[in-house]
């Protein structure tokens, strides 16, 4: 039989051995719940505002990035956050753009969508605009792109030219009004040839070809258009505005654009237009000058382009506001018909005590 004492060592060998299993089995359970918690566990906070989005600006340092988290309030544990992205070498690999921080996520997670690049593209609506400053304020509400230096580029006239065949006028041509997508760290050039990407979408063969018949390269297509836009938001009176225009420009006439007017004193508000206006002194003046004005006076849309490209036929060589205000205009082919016109038009400014 054992004696009592080597039963005794043998008891506590195994009491030892089951220490040594459970103390194994803690720290293995303790490891594994670290690593959840520092690599897989949800830090993503829910935003109260709609979508998270964590914005890091091209050259951010970490530090900064991880200052915009913290500020912002996007993680439940930024300490965890920081210590992956530290192991993970992170921030010797900072990305710019813009992230969409999807509720939830994990620090590995939201480590690959930043390690990786994969923004999230914004929404861009490009509006109307009529000077260049506009365009440029509209990029700087939107997207990263440095406005001093889009600014630059639109007055680079080698720049333009060698780029996109256009100058420090007709550049405004480039750009259709509408909804794009860009990364939101799109450079200033890359906007630009995004623009023209856009552009050079819409002139397709189809368009070129009527172009060419009316006798118009498509920057003139877009400078009249830019008129036309100017002159009515009426769909219906597009194509029949544009019909005069060019019945007027095949005759040799000027095109006595009020629009352009407007454009060259710089007051798109004035609702009457007065003979002193017509003596100012600037090419864009069509009451003054012979055929087309050297740019657009306004970012001219698709509406407004196919209205010049595929115009009413008619033998109208004159056209007015119609005085109940209606937005519609009513048309003319002599000069003594449009006088009649006119002097309704006048007459319900009048009764309005519209001087200006």
């Amino acid at each position: 039989m054992p004696s009592s004492d080597s039963s005794a060592s043998l008891l506590l060998r195994r009491r030892i051995a089951a220490i040594l299993v459970l103390l194994f089995l803690l720290l293995g359970g303790l490891g594994l719940y670290v690593a959840w918690r520092v690599q897989w566990k949800p830090n993503v906070v829910a935003s109260p505002f709609g979508p998270a989005y964590l914005y890091i600006r091209t050259g951010a340092s970490f530090q900064e990035v991880l200052a915009s988290l913290e500020n912002q309030d996007l993680l439940e544990e930024p300490a965890t956050f920081a210590w992956l992205a530290e192991r993970r070498q992170y921030p010797e690999h900072v990305r710019p753009g813009r992230y969409l921080l999807n509720f939830g996520a994990s620090n590995a997670v939201l480590l690959d969508k930043l390690m990786q690049g994969q923004q999230d593209t914004v929404a861009f609506q490009l509006d109307a605009f009529k000077y260049k400053p506009q365009l440029t304020r509209q990029v700087a509400r939107q997207l990263e792109a440095d406005s001093s230096k889009l600014r630059q580029l639109l007055h680079n006239n080698t720049f333009l030219q060698r780029r996109y065949h256009l100058d420090t006028t007709t550049i405004l041509t480039l750009f259709l009004p509408g909804p794009y997508r860009f990364l939101w760290n799109t450079s200033a050039e890359q906007f630009l040839d995004s623009a023209a990407a856009m552009h050079g979408r819409f002139w397709t063969t189809k368009r070129q070809r009527r172009a060419d018949s009316l006798g118009l390269s498509p920057t003139e297509v877009h400078v009249l258009a830019s008129i036309v836009q100017r002159e009515t938001a009426k769909p219906e009176d597009k194509p029949i505005i544009a019909g005069v225009y060019l019945n007027r420009l095949r005759r040799g006439m000027r095109l006595q654009a009020d629009p352009t007017l407007l454009w060259a004193i710089g007051n798109f508000g004035v609702k009457r237009v007065l003979n002193k206006d017509k003596l100012v002194d600037s090419p864009y003046n069509t009451y003054k000058h012979k055929g087309l004005p050297p740019g657009p006076i306004t970012s001219a849309n698709r509406q407004s382009l196919d209205a010049v490209l595929k115009p009413t036929a008619h033998d109208y060589y004159f056209f007015c506001a119609r005085p109940d205000r209606s937005g519609y205009s009513d048309f003319a082919e002599t000069y003594a018909q449009h006088k009649q016109n006119a002097r309704r038009y006048q007459h319900a400014l009048d009764s309005l005590q519209i001087m200006r």
